[in-house]
C-alpha cells in the first residue's frame, strides 16, 4: 500500500466518513509500493473504523459462529444491548468471526478496539488470527489465565492483569469484583513488529471467550481517544473516538471515572516501522511490580480510587538489533483515572504529548508511577515529572511539518478556480492539494487527501460543501467540510475519470461528467443532502451520451436542470423519476462549432420561472451564443473580432460581427456584464448587448477561466501558463494572486539575506520568489537553452544557473541581466553549489567534468576543470555536489556510480574515496550512490543515498559508515538533507518527503508525508531552520512544528523562595520581581530569527574572570567602568575545587551546549537587528549568537582574552569582536566573521591594549577602532583585505568613537573634555585624518564625555560622566544645547527618530523626546533644554552598557553590568530579563538524581536551579549579604519528589536546607564557626555531612538542625571533598551502611563507615601523601580530591598534588595502591562516571598550541550529564577496565581540549563558571 493510500481517509468527530486534518502524514509507518488502484479502493471502504459486528451482521449468526452460553443482554452502564459470554470453559463459550476457518474477515486497519467488560472473578481469553504480508498466520492471545508471557513462531500469549491498588503481591488472576467496560486498543502492526519482526497484513480472525461483557469490535487506520468530548478536542491535537464507538459519559462525571482505556503497545514503546534484523539473543521476560521501570511514565489520577489503578499487561524486550537498541516497555500500565502523556500516535493523526490536555481537569491527588517522581502542587494543575526521562529520550512530534504555503497553480488544468459565494477567497487546485486562498490577505488554508491531481472542482452556494475530484483511474471524488476542512465521504465514482463537477445551489445535488472505461461521455447525478448529517453519498441517476461535452453547470432557479456544451451540441438536461434525460438546441447554423463553455443568466424582472433564464455558450470561434432555455433556440449570436490597426501587432478594438474571430476559452455572467476571456490572452468585460468593451486585462498567456465574483465587482481569471488574478472593476486594477511553473520543478536554492527562493524547471525558467509572501519577483526565460541547477551567491546578490548546453551564468539580481558566462563543460550541468564563504563555486556535467571557480570578485573565473572527476550521465540533482558546512570539504559521486569521492575545496586533492558498492553485503549486489550531504562541521558526518534504498552515514574524515537508514523508499532518492542541528533528516523519495529522527539511533522510523502528485526532486531547509521546502510538480512550504526538548520544571513554582520558619525578617530575601525568569521569550521582530545550530567544536584559548568577593552587597559602578574595559581577576583558593558523582549518561564526546550569562564587563558587546533578528552578544571569550525564538545557540570561540565589544556591519553579514588584552600574544586580537556561515573570515591586530570600540563606516567600507586609556591608539581598517588603512596616537584618552552617518569621510572621537572631529583625507592608497578639536563649554560642567550617538543632521549628541547631555553642531562646531540627564555618567546614547535613549551607570535607561532640538539649534547658544523631556524611564539591575533598539525606537534589547541582557517595551513600560547569570563567581555545580535540573551556587548568595534541557532558570534562593560556598542534592533514595531538597553551605559557617518543590527554605543551622567548603548528603537523604576551611567535618540531622557529632581528625587544613556512598561494610571489618570519605588540603583521606541512625561512625582506612615540591605547584596547591570507584565498591580514586602528577587507584579492602595512572598535569577536578566508566580530569595547566597560553586558569567544580565532572580548560577522559584482579589497564578513549568561555593570564587562575554556567553535554 502507497503512503499516499495509507493516509487517505481520517476521522471528523462524531461522523460515519470522514478526513484527517494530518491527512499529509502517513507517520512513521514505512511505505510500501506495489498494490494496485483496487486494493487502495479495498482499504477505503473500512475508512475510517468499521464496526465489525455490524459489517458481519453477528446477531444473524450468519457469517459468525456462537457457542455455548452467548446471550444479548442490556447493561445498565452503557445503556443498552451487549453480548454476554459464560461458562465455565473458555474454549467452549466463544464468539467466533467468521463462521468458518476457512474464511478471513481481511480488516486491514492497524488498530482493533474491544469494547468489553470482564465478568467480575472469572477469566476471559480473546483469541485473534492476524495474517502477515507473506501470509503467515500468527495467534495473539490475551487472558488473565496467562501467568507469563510465552512466544512462538506463530503464537504470542500475553498475560492481561487488572491490578488492585492493594496490598496484594499477585498480579495475576480473575477480575476483580468492580471491573470496568474497558476499551482495548491493539496496535496489531507493532505487535507484529516488535514480538516476532513481521510485517502486518490484515486480521483473519477473532474469538471471544468466556467470561466477559462485549460490546463491539471496530477496525481503524487512526488512533483514537475515547476520552476527549469534542469541546476538548476544538482545542487539541488528537482524534477524538467517534460517536458510534464511544461510551456513554454523564454530564459531570469524567470518563476516566467509569472506564478503562487501554493501549496496547504503549506510545512510550518505539518500534521500528519495518522488520529489524534479528538475533540469536531470546526476548527477555521481566516481570514488573512495584519497582522502578526502564522507561517511567508520570499517571496523574483525577480522584482517589478505590482499586485498580494499573491494570498491567505484561510484555517482553523486542528482538534485539544494533538499529534500535531501546527495549519495549516490559507491562503496559492503564490508569482508571486520566493519563498524562500517553496518546502519541506512530502513524497517521498523531496526539504528541497530551501535556496540554493534562491541564484540562485539576488534580488534587499524587502518585507515583515506577522510579518517576510526581509532584502535585497546591494549585489545579496537573502533576508534572520531576525527574529526568532521559532514558526514555522522545522521538520526533508526530506530526513534525504542518504545511504553510503552496506554490503553484493547476497541474491538471487551469481551468478550475472558483471564488467563494462571499466573494472573498478563491478555491483553486495545486495539482494534489486544493487551496483556498483570502484574497485580501494572501493567506492560504489547504484541503489534503488527494492522491493525483485534481481534475475537477465544484462548491455549493452556501460554502458548505466542497467536491473533488482526482484525474488518475480509477477516480476517487471527495466531499469536504468547506469550513472546517474536514473530509466528510470519500467514494469512487460510477466513471472511470472525472472532468467536470457541479453542485446545485443547496448542496443537496452533486453533478458530475467523465469517461467511463470504453471512453464513453458519462453524466452522474449524487444526492449529497445527507452527507453533513452522518448519511452517505447515493447515485440518484446516470446516463451516458454520444455527444462531446466540455462544459456542464447545474441550474441556479432549478436543482433538477442542467444544462451542458461541447462539440457541435448544446443540450438541457433533467433529473426525474431517478432518471437523467436530455435535449438539443436547434443550433442551426452554428451546429459545427465547437462550444468551451456556458453560462445562465437570470432574467432581469427576476422572474423565477426556468424560461425566463438565458443560456450563454461560447466557442473556440469567437462566437456567443444567446439561447432560450424555455423555446431551445438561438436568440442572438456574436462573434469577437480582432481589430488591426494598420501595421499594429494587437487588435485596437473588439467588436462582433463576421470574420475570423478569437477563440474563446471560458466566460461568465452576472446580472450587468459577461466576463470573456479568450486564447489571445485578454480578459475582457461586456454589456450583455455586447454593444462595447467595457473593460479589458492582457495576460501573458491564454485565458484558461473567468469567474465574476458574487459582487459582481472581481473578475477572476487564470492563463494556461499558470497565472491567477482578478480584475478590480472599481479600480480598474488587475491584482495578481498566484504564479506557477507550468512543468514540474527540477531544482531549488535559497538565500538568507533577502530571504528569496530561486526555481528551475522544466519549463525552461529561472523564477525567483519572495518566501514571505510566496510572490514571484523575477523570471528569466530560456527558449534554447534548458537550465538545469541553481544556487545563490552566499553574500552577494547574484544566483548562478547551470544549462543543459554546458553553460554556467551568473545573473545579478539587482541589475535582472546576466553577468557572467562560463562555457567549460561539454555536457549537461548537472551540479552545482558553492562554499558558505562565496569564494569558490563548483560545477558539474554529465560528461563527467568538474570545475572550479573563483568568486571573489563579481567577474567570477574559472581555477581548474577536471575530467572524468563526476559520475558520467547522472542526472541533475541538487545532491550531485555537496560542500561541507565549513567549506573545507567537496563530496560527489564519482567516478564510478559505486564510488563517492571526498575533495579539498580549494585544492581538489582527493582526501578520501568510498567504495559504496561494498557497503551492502546483504543484498549481494553492487550497490550505486545517488545524493551525497553533509551534516554540520562539527559532526563530521557524509550521508549518502543509494540505490538499494539505504542512506549511509560517513565519516567525512576516514570514510567509515557510522550508522544506516534501511529501507528508506523503493524509489531513487534524488535529495537529502540534513538540518544544521542535526535533529532532522529529509529525504525526497518519490511523491514523499520523509523526515526522520536523525539524533535519536534507535528512530522508529521516518515520517511520511503526501501532498505532491509527482516526484519530489529537491527537499531543503529555509536559512532560519524553521520550514522546509519540496520542490517537484510544485513548491510546498511547511512549518517545522517541534522545538527543543520539553522543559520539565517545577509544577507552579516562583523562581525566588520566600523565607522559611525560623528565619529573620531580612536575613534570606526572596529574588526581586524584575529578576523572574521570562516566562516566554519576547519576539520582537516578525522577521524570523535565523536557528543557528549548537557548535560542536572544541574551543581554543584561555580563560578569564572578575573577582568579585563580597559582592553579595550592591555594587558601585565607577566612571571606570566606561573609561576602559579591565578583565577581572580572581585567585584559586584551596576549596575551590571537588569532586563528586552524579548518574551517568552515554557518550565520550563532550561539546559545549549551552551558555548561561552575559559579560556585563565589556561595552557594546551586543548586537541585534530587529529586521533580520540576528543577536549576538559575548560572554567571556565566546561570542553567542542565540535564536530568540528557540533559545538555541551557536558559539563562534577564538578570542584568547574575554571580548571588550562587537560591532555588525550596517549589512549586517560581517560581526567585528575585539577581546582585551592576553599574555599569550602581542597584541589584541580583532576577528572578523562572516554572520551566515559564522566562520572567522580575517584575525587582525594592533593595539597592544584593550580594543574599547568598533565601528564600521556608512558604507561597510572602513572599519574603526579604539584602544583604552592606556594604549591610546586608533586604527582604520579597509574591510576590503583588512589591511591597516591608518593609525594614529591619541594626545588623550579617548572613550567613544562613532562614524558621520551622513558622510562616511568623517568620525568623532570624544574624551577628556574635548570633541574631536577627523576628516578622512585619502590620497593614492594613503589615507590620512585632518583634526579639528573643540573644547567642551563650561557651561556643560566639568567631567569627561563618556558617550556619543549622532542625532538628526547635523547634531551630536554626547554624553558626560556627570550626568549632562550636550548637543552639538557638527557643521558649526559649537555645543549649542545641554540638560542633566541623570545622576550618574552616561555611558550610552542611541538615537532614531525623534527619540533618544540614555544609559547611566546608576542603572537608568531614559527614553528621551528630542524632535524639537533641531529647531533649538538656530538660537545658538540661548537656547533651552525645555522642549525636551522624558517620555519613559526604567530602572535595571547596573551600569548599562549596550543596547539596540529598533528603528521606532519602541523595543530593544539592553545590557548591564550585573551581566544581564533586558527586552525593553517602551510601549509596555516593562523590562524583560532575557539573558542573566549569577553576578558573581559560581562556586558549585549539582544535578538531580534524574537529571533533569542542575543547581548553581555563587559568592552573590544565590542558589539557582536550571532546566537543563532549556538552560531557564525555574528557581533561584538568595541569601543576602552571604557567599555560597559549596552545595549538595538530596540523593535519589531520599523518597518522594516533594522530599527533593538542597543543602548550601555560606561563608559564615552557616548551612541551608532547601526545599525544591515547595520552593522555601526549611531549615537554617550553624554547624561551623568558619566558612563551609563542602558538603554532601547522606545515602539515605537524613543526615548531612560538612566540611569548613579549618578542616572540621560536622554531621547533622536534617530534619531538626541538631548537630550530633564534629570530627576533628583533619583540623588544621581545609575539607576539600566529602564522597558518600550506600555500601554495607561488613567484608571491611566494621558495621554500618554508609562508606564516606573526607579529603583535606594537607593531602590526607580519611574513609569512615557509619549508621547514623544507630549514631556509629567508625575509621575504615586514613591515607596520606607527601607534599610535593613548591615549585611544582607554582606558588599554590591545587586541591586533594578523592571518591568511591562507582563501578567497583572496593575502589577508591585520588588525585592531589604529590610527588608525580598521577590518579591513584586504591582498594581499600586490600589495603594497598592497585593503580597509578600517570597525568600531564596536577589535576584540579575529579569526577567518575558508573555508567561509562569514564573518569574525568580537569588540570590548572596544559601544554597550549604556539600563541595559546602556557598557563590557564584552574578548574572549578562542574558536573556534566554524564558524570559530575569539574572541568576547566583541559579535559582527559578515559575508560578503565579491570582485567585482572588489582590490575588496570588504561585505554585513552578521547583527549579533548576544551575550553570555557573566560580567559586570564598566567598568574590568573579563573573559574570556567564565573559569571556563566557552560553545559558540557556528551
Amino acid at each position: 500500500m502507497t503512503a499516499e493510500v495509507v493516509a487517505e481517509v481520517a476521522p471528523l468527530p462524531g461522523s460515519r466518513c470522514q478526513a484527517s486534518r494530518g491527512v499529509l502524514c502517513a507517520g512513521r509507518a514505512e511505505a510500501k509500493a506495489g498494490s494496485s488502484s483496487g486494493g487502495a479502493m479495498a482499504r477505503a471502504w473500512q475508512h475510517p473504523f468499521l464496526n465489525v459486528f455490524r459489517h458481519f451482521r453477528v446477531d444473524e449468526w450468519k457469517r459468525s459462529a456462537k457457542q455455548g452460553d452467548v446471550a444479548v443482554v442490556t447493561d445498565k452502564t452503557l445503556k443498552g444491548a451487549v453480548y454476554r459470554i459464560r461458562g465455565s470453559v473458555s474454549a467452549a463459550n466463544y464468539i467466533q468471526l467468521p463462521k468458518s476457518s476457512t474464511q478471513s474477515l481481511g480488516l486491514t486497519g492497524r488498530y482493533l478496539y474491544v469494547l468489553f467488560r470482564p465478568l467480575p472473578s472469572k477469566h476471559f481469553v480473546i483469541h485473534l488470527d492476524v495474517s502477515t504480508k507473506d501470509n503467515q498466520v500468527i495467534r495473539v492471545s490475551f487472558s488473565n489465565l496467562f501467568k507469563e508471557f510465552k512466544s512462538t513462531a506463530t503464537w504470542l500469549q500475553f498475560p492481561f492483569v487488572l491490578e488492585a491498588r492493594t496490598p496484594q503481591t499477585d498480579l495475576v488472576g480473575s477480575a476483580p469484583p468492580g471491573a470496568r467496560w474497558t476499551c482495548l486498543q491493539l496496535d496489531l502492526q507493532d505487535v507484529l513488529l516488535v514480538y516476532l519482526n513481521r510485517c502486518y497484513g490484515h486480521l483473519k480472525s477473532v474469538r471471544l471467550c468466556a467470561s466477559l461483557l462485549v460490546r463491539n469490535l471496530y477496525t481503524s487506520d487512526l488512533c483514537f481517544e475515547p476520552a476527549i468530548s469534542g469541546a476538548q478536542w476544538a482545542k487539541l491535537p488528537v482524534t477524538p473516538m467517534p460517536r458510534e464507538m464511544a461510551f456513554p459519559v454523564p454530564k459531570g462525571e469524567s470518563w476516566h471515572d467509569r472506564y478503562i482505556h487501554i493501549r496496547f503497545p504503549r506510545d512510550s514503546l518505539k518500534v521500528p516501522s519495518k522488520p529489524i534484523e534479528k538475533s540469536c539473543s531470546p526476548p527477555e521476560t521481566v516481570l514488573l511490580g512495584p519497582g522502578p521501570q526502564p522507561f517511567p511514565c508520570p499517571v496523574a489520577s483525577s480522584k482517589p480510587v478505590r482499586f485498580s489503578v494499573s491494570p498491567v499487561v505484561q510484555m517482553p524486550s523486542p528482538t534485539a538489533s544494533g538499529r534500535a537498541p531501546l527495549a519495549p516497555r516490559p507491562f503496559l500500565e492503564v490508569s482508571l483515572s486520566q493519563e498524562r502523556s500517553d496518546a502519541s500516535n506512530a502513524d497517521g493523526p498523531s496526539f504528541h504529548s497530551l501535556e496540554s490536555w493534562a491541564q484540562v481537569e485539576a488534580s488534587d491527588a499524587h502518585t507515583a508511577a515506577a522510579d518517576t517522581h510526581v509532584l502535585t502542587h497546591e494549585s489545579a494543575e496537573v502533576p508534572v515529572a520531576l525527574e529526568d526521562t532521559g532514558s526514555c529520550e522522545g522521538f520526533l512530534p508526530d506530526p513534525v511539518l504542518r504545511l504553510k504555503g503552496v506554490i503553484g497553480f493547476g497541474g491538471h488544468s487551469t481551468r478550475q478556480a472558483l471564488w467563494t459565494p462571499d466573494g472573498a477567497a478563491v478555491v483553486y487546485p495545486c495539482h494534489a492539494v486544493i487551496v483556498v486562498l483570502l484574497v485580501d490577505t494572501g493567506e492560504q488554508r489547504f484541503f489534503l487527501g488527494h492522491t493525483d491531481k485534481v481534475s475537477a472542482l465544484a462548491l455549493d452556494g452556501s460554502s458548505s460543501l466542497l467536491a473533488s475530484a482526482q484525474a488518475r483511474a480509477p477516480s476517487v471524488t471527495r466531499l469536504w467540510d468547506f469550513q472546517t476542512g474536514q473530509c466528510l465521504c470519500l467514494f469512487q465514482s460510477p466513471m472511470h475519470v472525472v472532468c467536470s463537477l457541479s453542485f446545485s445551489d443547496s448542496g443537496a445535488l452533486l453533478c458530475g461528467v467523465g469517461k467511463d472505461h470504453h471512453g464513453r461521455t458519462m453524466v452522474v447525478a449524487w444526492g449529497t443532502g445527507q452527507v453533513g448529517l452522518g448519511g452517505e453519498v447515493v447515485v440518484l441517476a446516470k446516463a451516458h451520451t454520444d455527444f462531446d461535452v466540455q462544459a456542464f453547470r447545474v441550474t441556479v432557479f432549478d436543482e433538477t436542470r442542467m444544462a451542458s456544451c461541447g462539440q457541435g451540441s448544446v443540450r438541457l438536461w433533467r433529473l426525474r423519476g431517478g432518471a437523467l434525460r436530455s435535449c438539443p438546441v436547434d443550433l442551426g447554423e452554428y451546429h459545427a462549432l465547437q462550444f468551451t463553455d456556458l453560462a445562465f443568466k437570470q432574467a432581469q424582472d427576476g422572474c423565477p420561472e426556468p424560461s425566463a433564464a438565458m443560456l450563454f455558450v461560447c466557442s473556440r470561434s469567437g462566437h456567443i451564443l444567446e439561447i432560450d432555455c424555455q423555446r431551445m433556440v438561438v436568440r442572438h449570436a456574436r462573434r469577437l473580432l480582432p481589430t488591426q490597426t494598420p501595421g499594429g501587432p494587437h487588435p485596437q478594438k473588439q467588436t462582433f460581427s463576421l470574420g475570423p474571430g478569437i477563440a474563446i476559452s471560458s466566460l461568465s455572467v452576472s446580472p450587468a456584464v459577461c466576463a470573456v476571456g479568450s486564447e489571445d490572452g485578454f480578459l475582457r468585460l461586456w454589456p450583455l448587448d455586447f454593444s462595447s468593451v467595457l473593460l479589458e486585462a492582457e495576460h501573458e498567456g491564454p485565458v484558461s477561466s473567468v469567474r465574476v465574483s458574487p459582487d459582481g465587482l472581481r473578475v477572476l481569471s487564470a492563463t494556461s501558463s499558470g497565472h491567477l488574478g482578478f480584475l478590480d472593476t472599481l479600480s480598474r486594477v488587475y491584482h495578481m494572486l498566484a504564479r506557477s511553473h507550468t512543468a514540474p520543478v527540477l531544482a531549488l536554492a535559497m538565500e538568507q539575506r533577502r530571504g528569496q527562493l530561486a526555481t528551475v524547471s522544466q519549463d525552461r525558467t529561472v523564477r525567483i520568489w519572495d518566501l514571505a509572501t510566496l510572490q514571484q519577483l523575477y523570471d528569466f526565460t530560456s527558449s534554447e537553452d534548458a537550465p538545469c541547477t541553481v544556487t545563490f551567491h552566499p553574500t552577494r546578490p547574484t544566483f548562478f544557473c547551470g544549462f543543459s548546453s554546458g553553460a554556467v551564468r551568473s545573473f545579478s539580481l539587482e541589475a535582472a541581466e546576466v553577468l557572467v558566462e562560463h562555457t567549460c563543460h561539454r555536457g549537461a550541468i548537472t551540479g552545482l553549489t558553492a562554499t558558505p564563504d562565496g569564494r569558490l563555486l563548483f560545477s558539474s556535467c554529465s560528461q563527467g567534468s568538474l570545475a572550479q571557480y573563483s568568486c571573489a570578485d563579481p567577474r567570477w573565473h574559472v581555477l581548474r576543470v577536471a575530467a572524468d572527476m563526476v559520475c558520467p550521465d547522472a542526472p541533475a540533482s541538487p545532491c550531485a555536489l555537496a560542500v561541507s558546512r565549513d567549506g573545507r570539504l567537496l563530496a560527489f559521486v564519482g567516478p564510478s556510480r559505486c564510488t563517492v569521492t571526498v575533495m579539498g575545496s580549494a585544492s581538489l586533492d582527493e582526501l578520501l574515496r568510498v567504495d559504496i558498492g561494498a557497503l551492502d553485503l546483504a543484498s549481494g549486489r553492487l550497490d550505486s550512490a545517488m545524493a551525497v550531504c553533509f551534516g554540520p562541521a562539527a559532526l563530521g558526518h557524509l550521508l549518502v543515498s543509494t540505490s538499494s534504498n539505504r542512506v549511509v552515514v560517513l565519516d567525512a574524515a576516514s570514510g567509515r559508515a557510522i550508522r544506516e537508514l534501511p529501507g528508506v523508499h523503493p524509489e531513487p532518492c534524488p535529495s537529502l538533507t540534513l538540518s544544521e542541528d542535526a535533529r532532522f533528516l529529509l529525504i525526497a523519495t518519490g511523491r514523499t518527503v520523509k523526515v526522520w529522527d536523525y539524533a535519536t539511533q534507535a528512530s522508529p522510523g521516518p515520517q511520511v508525508y503526501i501532498g505532491h502528485s509527482e516526484p519530489v526532486q529537491a527537499v531543503a531547509f529555509s536559512p532560519d531552520q524553521q520550514q522546509v521546502l519540496s520542490a517537484g510538480d510544485a513548491v510546498f512550504l511547511w512549518d517545522i512544528l517541534a522545538t527543543t526538548e520539553s522543559d520539565q520544571s517545577f509544577p507552579g513554582a516562583p523562581p525566588a523562595c520566600e523565607a522559611g520558619p525560623g528565619t529573620g525578617p531580612l536575613e534570606d530575601a526572596a529574588s526581586r520581581a524584575s529578576e523572574l525568569p521570562r516566562q516566554q521569550v519576547p519576539k520582537p521582530s516578525r522577521a524570523s530569527p535565523p536557528r543557528l545550530g549548537v557548535c560542536a567544536r572544541p574551543l581554543e584559548g584561555g580563560d578569564g574572570a572578575r573577582d568579585t568577593r563580597n559582592s553579595g552587597t550592591p555594587r558601585t559602578t565607577y566612571l571606570a567602568s566606561y573609561k576602559s574595559f579591565t578583565p577581572a581577576r580572581v585567585s584559586c583558593s584551596p576549596h575551590s575545587a571537588k569532586g563528586t558523582s552524579l548518574p551517568p549518561a552515554s557518550g565520550g564526546w563532550l561539546r559545549l551546549k549551552a551558555v548561561v550569562g552575559y559579560g556585563g564587563n565589556g561595552r557594546a558587546n551586543m548586537v541585534w537587528r530587529p529586521d533580520t533578528g540576528f543577536f549576538a552578544y559575548t560572554c567571556g571569550r565566546l561570542v553567542v549568537v542565540e535564536d530568540l525564538h528557540s533559545g538555541a545557540q551557536q558559539h563562534w570561540p577564538g578570542h584568547p582574552a574575554e571580548i571588550s565589544t562587537l560591532a555588525l556591519s550596517h549589512s549586517a553579514q560581517v560581526l567585528a569582536s575585539a577581546s582585551g588584552h592576553s599574555s599569550t600574544t602581542a597584541h589584541c586580537q580583532i576577528r572578523v566573521w562572516d554572520v551566515s556561515g559564522g566562520l572567522c573570515q580575517h584575525l587582525i591586530s594592533h593595539h597592544s591594549t584593550t580594543v574599547l570600540a568598533l565601528a564600521f563606516s556608512p558604507d561597510d567600507r572602513l572599519l574603526v577602532t579604539l584602544g583604552d586609556h592606556d594604549g591610546r591608539t586608533l586604527a582604520l581598517w579597509g574591510t576590503a583585505t583588512y589591511d591597516l588603512v591608518s593609525y594614529t596616537r591619541l594626545p588623550e584618552p579617548v572613550h567613544g568613537v562613532a562614524f558621520n552617518p551622513w558622510d562616511a569621510g568623517e568620525l568623532t572621537c570624544v574624551g577628556q573634555g574635548t570633541v574631536t572631529f577627523r576628516l578622512l583625507q585619502q590620497r593614492g592608497a594613503d589615507v590620512s585624518l585632518q583634526v579639528h578639536r573643540e573644547p567642551v563649554p563650561e557651561a556643560v560642567g566639568a567631567g569627561e564625555l563618556t558617550s556619543l550617538c549622532y542625532g538628526a543632521p547635523p547634531l551630536l549628541y554626547c554624553g558626560t560622566s556627570s550626568g549632562q547631555v550636550c548637543v552639538w553642531d557638527t557643521r558649526a562646531g559649537r555645543c549649542f544645547l545641554s540638560w542633566e540627564a541623570d545622576d550618574g555618567g552616561i555611558g550610552l546614547l542611541l538615537f532614531s527618530g525623534s527619540r533618544l535613549v540614555s544609559g547611566s551607570s546608576t542603572g537608568r535607561l531614559r527614553l528621551w523626546a528630542v524632535g524639537a532640538v533641531s529647531e533649538l539649534r538656530c538660537k545658538g547658544s540661548g537656547a533651552r533644554s525645555s522642549s525636551v523631556f522624558m517620555e519613559h524611564e526604567l530602572l535595571l539591575d547596573g551600569a548599562v552598557v549596550s543596547a539596540s533598539f529598533d528603528d521606532s525606537v519602541d523595543m530593544g534589547i539592553v545590557g548591564t553590568t550585573a551581566g544581564t541582557l533586558w527586552f525593553v517595551s517602551w510601549a509596555e513600560g516593562t523590562s524583560t530579563r532575557l539573558i542573566s547569570g549569577h553576578r558573581s563567581k559560581v562556586n558549585e555545580v549539582v544535578f538531580s538524581p534524574g537529571e533533569s535540573h542542575g543547581a548553581t551556587c555563587s559568592e552573590d548568595g544565590s542558589v539557582r536551579v536550571w532546566a537543563l534541557a532549556s538552560m531557564e532558570l525555574v528557581i533561584q534562593f538568595q541569601v543576602l549579604n552571604q557567599s555560597c560556598l559549596c552545595l549538595a542534592w538530596s540523593p535519589r533514595c531520599c523518597g518522594r519528589p516533594e522530599q527533593q531538597r538542597l543543602a548550601a553551605g555560606y561563608g559564615d559557617g552557616s548551612l541551608r536546607i532547601f526545599s525544591v518543590s515547595r520552593t522555601a527554605m526549611e531549615l537554617k543551622m550553624h554547624p561551623h564557626p568558619v566558612a563551609l567548603t563542602t558538603v554532601a548528603f547522606s545515602s539515605d537523604g537524613q543526615t548531612v555531612l560538612s566540611g569548613d576551611k579549618d578542616g572540621l567535618v560536622a554531621v547533622s540531622h536534617r530534619c531538626t538542625g541538631t548537630t550530633f557529632r564534629v570530627l576533628s581528625d583533619h583540623q588544621g587544613a581545609p575539607i576539600s571533598t566529602i564522597c558518600v556512598t550506600c555500601r554495607e561494610c561488613g567484608d571491611l571489618g566494621v558495621e554500618g551502611t554508609d562508606l564516606w570519605l573526607a579529603a583535606s588540603g594537607d593531602q590526607r583521606v580519611s574513609v569512615w563507615a557509619s549508621d547514623w541512625l544507630r549514631n556509629r561512625c567508625e575509621l575504615v582506612d586514613w591515607l596520606s601523601f607527601p607534599m610535593p615540591a613548591t615549585t611544582e605547584t607554582q606558588g599554590h596547591l591545587p586541591p586533594s580530591l578523592a571518591a568511591f570507584c562507582p563501578w567497583d565498591g572496593a575502589l577508591l580514586m585520588y588525585v592531589g598534588p604529590g610527588v608525580y602528577k598521577e590518579v591513584i587507584i586504591y582498594n581499600f579492602c586490600q589495603k594497598q595502591v592497585v593503580e597509578k595512572i600517570p597525568l600531564p598535569f596536577f589535576a584540579m577536578s575529579l569526577s567518575l562516571s558508573p555508567g561509562t566508566h569514564l573518569l574525568a580530569v580537569g588540570f590548572a595547566g596544559l601544554h597550549r598550541p604556539p600563541g595559546c597560553s602556557s598557563q590557564p586558569p584552574a578548574t572549578r567544580s562542574w558536573c556534566g550529564r554524564f558524570s559530575a565532572a569539574e572541568m576547566q580548560q583541559g579535559l582527559w577522559c578515559w575508560a578503565s577496565r579491570l582485567v585482572t584482579p588489582g590490575t588496570w589497564t588504561q585505554a585513552w578513549q578521547r583527549s579533548q581540549v576544551v575550553n570555557g568561555p573566560h580567559a586570564g593570564t598566567g598568574q590568573d587562575h579563573v573559574n570556567l563558571l564565573d559569571q556563566a554556567v557552560v553545559n558540557l553535554a556528551t
